[in-house]
């Protein structure tokens, strides 16, 4: 995992100080691009622990089209108890998202719902000028895997999560905005993800194994091989109160990548379970803790 921490060391020297939405400040570099070889191991972080379990439950939460937070929770700790928290639970109980909220776990049309549920309009029967919700929207996930089988050579990959007409509608705007997928004349599927705005310690390596899996997933169900994971990032940032945590990773050693293991009899993304999904040989160091800025 060189490849993040030089990015994360080029974000803390040459980085400029800013103000952002959270009130906490930032360092920050725009425009930065890092490359994966998925063949060469899974980029999962090393110098410090990764929520592995977060980032499983959480793909297969946006797969299954859900904007529920506590489907998340039941995914990931087999309950909806209140009591049990996920990643998303500060976006949930925001201030600025309470009121809109219908449910108590309600993020509204966040990723999942519109990898899977894009709203589609249409123009009215009786009028050419009038359009109307359609009773049922794109789903993306779906014709991205018949695309990749149909025709793999297209440059139509596209899965989308900025959605400008439901942006007001959603607890967190997407950070990662969009990805591409590649079929390379040898059979690997790559994937290259844009992200508008990158939390470098805390979201970054947790994207980078979220986007990395999702590639193997699909390759899997399509009878590839994976390539690379490409991630580009627009504004890449460390909040000031990570500055502490950073230096501390920094001067870590990486540790050898894990592999992937995806059972190897699911050939449809919508049957993959926690259980169908591990790493192996995975070794790190100790977790450090940090506050997400909200």
């Amino acid at each position: 995992m060189k490849t993040y921490l030089n990015a994360l060391q080029e974000v803390l020297e040459h980085g400029e100080v800013r103000e952002d939405r959270t009130g906490v400040g930032t360092i920050s570099v725009f425009g930065m691009q890092q490359r994966y070889d998925l063949r060469k191991g899974f980029p999962a972080m090393t110098t410090k622990k990764l929520a592995w379990r977060s980032v499983v439950s959480e793909l297969l939460w946006f797969i299954e089209g859900s904007g529920d937070e506590r489907r998340l929770a039941e995914i990931l700790h087999g309950t909806r108890d209140v009591n049990k928290h996920t990643i998303w639970s500060p976006n949930r109980d925001a201030d600025y998202w309470i009121s809109k909220a219908q449910y108590h776990g309600d993020l509204g049309r966040v990723y999942g719902v519109q990898w899977r549920d894009w709203s589609k309009w249409r123009r009215t029967p009786d009028s050419g000028i009038h359009w109307e919700v359609d009773q049922f929207g794109i789903d993306q996930i779906e014709e991205l895997i018949n695309g990749i089988q149909k025709n793999p050579y297209s440059r139509r990959h596209i899965l989308s999560a900025w959605n400008v007409s439901d942006l007001d509608e959603m607890a967190l705007p997407p950070c990662h905005v969009m990805s591409q997928f590649y079929v390379s004349k040898a059979g690997e599927l790559s994937c290259q993800m844009y992200q508008r705005s990158c939390d470098m310690f805390l979201g970054v390596p947790f994207n980078i194994a979220s986007y990395s899996l999702l590639t193997h997933m699909i390759a899997q169900v399509c009878g590839l091989q994976v390539g690379e994971f490409v991630h580009t990032l627009g504004d890449a940032h460390i909040y000031l109160n990570h500055v502490d945590q950073v230096k501390e990773q920094l001067a870590r050693e990486p540790l050898p990548l894990p592999t992937l293991w995806l059972n190897p009899e699911k050939k449809d993304i919508d049957h993959f379970t926690m259980d169908d999904i591990r790493l192996e040989g995975y070794e790190s160091h100790g977790t450090i803790k940090a506050e997400m800025a909200v």
